[in-house]
C-alpha cells in the first residue's frame, strides 16, 4: 500500500507543498489523456487509498468524491484533447496535461512526485517515481482523481457516439472496440494516429 514516506522525505529537505501527479488514458485509441495533480495535508494516513488500477469502479468513485470534497486536500486536473495528442503525441500531450493540472494548484507545489520517468524541463522541482501510484499516496490520490474523471466523461462521449461502447471499455482497444471500429470507422474523438485506427484508415 502507498504511504505518505517520498511526501514526507521531501518536507524533511525544507519543501512545504509537495503534489503528487499522475495520468489515466495514454494506452486507449479514443478520447482524451487526463491528468491530477494533488497535495494531501501533512501526515496523510487512509487505509482505502491506493493505485486506481487496483480498486473497483465503485471505491475508486467513493474516494473521489472524499478527495474532492475534503477542504484540507488541494487537487488540480486537465485534459489533453484528442487534437493536441495527434498534433504533438501522446507523451507530450501527456506532460502538458500534467503540468496544466500542476499550475491550478493554489497554493502552488514546491515539489512534485510524478508517476513514472522523470518529465523533463518541468516547471516545478519534480522527481519521478517509477509505478509511484503503488508507493506514494499523493501520487495514488492524483491516480484516482485522474481516472474517474476520464472514465465518467467517456460515459458521456458514450451517448453522443452510442455504436462503440465506450461506457464498456472506456475507449481501451478491446474486441468490442476494434469490431465497432471495422463497422463504423472513427468517429471525432479517435486518435487516428495510433495505430490500429491508422491501419483501419489505410
Amino acid at each position: 500500500m502507498p504511504d505518505y514516506e517520498l511526501e514526507q522525505l521531501q518536507i524533511n529537505e525544507g519543501y512545504t507543498m509537495v503534489a503528487g501527479i499522475d495520468e489515466a488514458g495514454r494506452g486507449p485509441l479514443a478520447g482524451p489523456v487526463s491528468a491530477a495533480a494533488v497535495i494531501l495535508p501533512p501526515g496523510f494516513t487512509h487505509p482505502l487509498l491506493d493505485d486506481s488500477k487496483k480498486l473497483t469502479e465503485k471505491r475508486r468513485e467513493l474516494l473521489y468524491t472524499e478527495l474532492t470534497e475534503r477542504e484540507d486536500v488541494i487537487w488540480g486536473h486537465s485534459y489533453a484533447e484528442v487534437d493536441e495528442i495527434e498534433s504533438i503525441n501522446i507523451l507530450h500531450a501527456t506532460h502538458a496535461a500534467m503540468v496544466r493540472a500542476t499550475l491550478s494548484l493554489k497554493p502552488a507545489p514546491d515539489f512534485c512526485l510524478i508517476d513514472g520517468l522523470p518529465v523533463k524541463n518541468f516547471p516545478i522541482k519534480s522527481d519521478g517515481i517509477v509505478k509511484g501510484d503503488g508507493k506514494s499516496l499523493s501520487i495514488a490520490a492524483a491516480s484516482i482523481i485522474a481516472k474517474v474523471s476520464r472514465d465518467r466523461l467517456m460515459v458521456q462521449y458514450a451517448e453522443k457516439y452510442p455504436e462503440y461502447g465506450f461506457e464498456r471499455h472506456k475507449g481501451y482497444g478491446t474486441k468490442l472496440h476494434l469490431d465497432a471500429l471495422r463497422a463504423h470507422g472513427p468517429c471525432p474523438i479517435h486518435r487516428r494516429t495510433f495505430a490500429p485506427i491508422a491501419q483501419l484508415l489505410q
